[in-house]
């Protein structure tokens, strides 16, 4: 189990490969973000993109996944304030194999709540040759040994 005391400023969390599939792209992108270059291979063709690109929301998802997969399914996390910045710096397309990393920032109080603090980590998926396509700086509240020591 780990704990806000856990997380500390500098630390690196590798959380694996996700490949992106083209059926993912368009599912995601049908029901979620129906922008042609999202949804349909002859009109992305035609788009400024030159093909199939996935949705900014889904390159997201994609990481959140693995965030819960790796880090939160055994954390003592208690939810998210926010996201202080979202940046797709390169399209993502099918057939990309992409690497999600997290890179805790800091990590401080969560004001009028002793018992749990926040860790803001930077959140990236990186291309297969270490280029982010992906990043955000996020806020997560965990909370903290000794609080749950007491309960």
């Amino acid at each position: 189990m780990r704990y806000f005391e856990d997380f500390q400023p500098g630390d690196i969390h590798e959380l694996g490969d996700v490949t992106v599939t083209a059926q993912q792209i368009v599912d995601f992108g049908t029901e979620f973000d129906p922008q042609p270059f999202h949804i349909d291979e002859a009109a992305a063709q035609r788009s400024p993109f030159g093909g199939l690109i996935a949705s900014g929301w889904l390159t997201g998802a994609l990481f959140m996944r693995r965030y819960v997969d790796v880090l939160l399914a055994d954390s003592a996390g208690a939810g998210s304030p926010g996201i202080d910045e979202i940046r797709y710096h390169q399209p993502v397309r099918p057939g990309d194999r992409l690497s999600a990393r997290l890179t805790v920032l800091s990590s401080g109080p969560a004001f009028g709540r002793p018992d749990r603090g926040i860790v803001r980590p930077r959140c990236e998926l990186l291309s297969a040759t270490g280029e982010p396509v992906f990043s955000m700086i996020l806020h997560s509240i965990f909370l903290r040994r000794a609080s749950a020591a007491q309960s």
